[in-house]
């Protein structure tokens, strides 16, 4: 486990547009810790925080991109198992009421970490949470990326969690479930970039570790310079696919050479694969690598992209591949949605109920928050995204990221008998393989 530290810092509370610049305060059960308290104030959205416009408007609109997406006669999925789930009865903005939360639990994981436990019924039915809270400012306590030894491998959580000697984790970024396992977004471990798209591709909002130690929700693609060549851009590293008339980028660590699988059924006639070793372009033909040793650096050109490929980087050419991400992150993984920012919504995702695994900060504490919901269960229905991020803002978020859920949801972490336990109800019955996860765990003294 990497020491990557939190300074425990503040920013200034978002001014409450119903309080003439007042800040909007949160109230004593929050502050005070209890977590009963704090749901029955406002897991709904009630007194607990002020409603900000775009509250109101996932109150009035009830629509998602699921339904902007059927409306254009598609879909988007919201896990990456693509299960469809259940619609959320509609609930009018005058009907909430506060949740009934009951069988509360929850013990110490370690110092500066908590895991909680809680059951909840509210208009549309039975729900269970478990919530892991880490002060990142305690000494020794640190979050990483963790994931299996490839990119496109699958591993279960708690052998992730326990590969890197870590007390408790959750899964992390959605994946390529069908075909190769990669994941579709950013991550970057101990400063290192392993996968991710580059801007303006989209899916790189992203749990953030700064260099200084600073969590943070943000946008964080990946950059990869090809010297002497600025005019050729990598547009995807170590990804599921290289998107049309793009370039991606393979490493070793994706593992074997992914061939045509990442090249979306394009032409062979229309792709283009370049070896890059010891500095020098190596190979440069239409013939793509299957399952061989990726040695050095591989790019995969489609349409253009092979185009550019073929003209730019001849046999011979002196060159080499950098790869990085913006801002030179400590730590970093991808979700599909932002819930909060700056203690406002920004989802308007109120209508497929799923399991959900999310992360968020607290920034008045610099404190991480990992939850995740059960679902697919009689005992808990799943949550919207709009439910969500309401109830991280309830827990003390002002900024969270929805990660993957569906049967990825899993929650892992040390219990009393020293080992690692999975700690929710997983839809499938059983742990599900995923790509990553975020750990907490404990760098070594000295």
């Amino acid at each position: 486990m990497t020491a990557v530290h939190a300074r425990r810092h503040r920013r200034r509370r978002p001014l409450d547009p119903h309080g003439a610049g007042r800040p909007v305060r949160r109230p004593a059960a929050l502050a005070a810790g209890t977590l009963a308290g704090a749901l029955t104030l406002a897991l709904l959205g009630g007194a607990a925080a002020a409603e900000r416009p775009a509250d109101r408007a996932a109150d009035r609109s009830g629509t998602s991109r699921d339904q902007a997406a059927a409306d254009a006669g598609g879909r988007v999925p919201q896990t990456s198992d693509g299960v469809v789930g259940p619609i959320a009865e509609p609930v009018a903005p005058g009907a909430r009421t506060a949740a009934r939360v009951t069988n509360e639990s929850g013990f110490r994981v370690g110092p500066g970490l908590t895991y909680r436990r809680w059951e909840q019924t509210d208009a549309r039915g039975k729900i269970r949470a478990h919530l892991l809270r880490a002060d990142l400012g305690r000494d020794g306590l640190a979050v990483d990326y963790v994931g299996s030894d490839l990119v496109a491998s699958l591993t279960k959580v708690k052998a992730m969690v326990r590969g890197d000697r870590g007390v408790a984790g959750v899964n992390g970024d959605f994946f390529d479930i069908s075909d190769t396992g990669a994941p579709v977004g950013v991550g970057v471990k101990d400063g290192v970039t392993l996968h991710g798209p580059a801007q303006p591709l989209g899916w790189n909002i992203s749990f953030v570790v700064r260099a200084d130690g600073v969590p943070v929700i943000k946008r964080s693609p990946t950059q990869t310079t090809i010297t002497a060549r600025p005019g050729l851009r990598v547009t995807n590293v170590n990804g599921p696919h290289v998107i049309e008339q793009g370039i991606g980028l393979y490493t070793p660590i994706w593992g074997r050479a992914p061939g045509y699988r990442v090249l979306e059924g394009a032409p062979r006639d229309n792709v283009r694969q370049v070896v890059v070793r010891d500095g020098r372009v190596v190979s440069n033909t239409r013939t793509v690598w299957t399952d061989r040793a990726v040695e050095g650096r591989l790019l995969l050109g489609r349409g253009e992209g092979a185009e550019r490929l073929r003209q730019e980087l001849p046999v011979g050419t002196r060159t080499s591949v950098v790869l990085g991400t913006t801002d030179a992150p400590r730590v970093a993984i991808s979700g599909d949605a932002e819930l909060l920012r700056d203690g406002a919504l920004v989802t308007n995702d109120d209508r497929e109920l799923h399991p959900r695994t999310a992360v968020g900060v607290d920034e008045d504490t610099g404190d991480v928050l990992l939850l995740v919901v059960d679902g697919r269960q009689s005992f808990s229905r799943g949550y919207t995204q709009v439910e969500t991020a309401r109830l991280l803002r309830s827990l003390g978020a002002e900024d969270a990221l929805n990660l993957d859920g569906g049967g990825s949801s899993t929650m892992v972490a040390r219990k009393a008998s020293g080992r690692l336990g999975v700690l929710n109800s997983p839809s499938d019955g059983y742990q599900r393989p995923v790509a990553n996860g975020l750990a907490f765990g404990y760098a070594p003294a000295g």
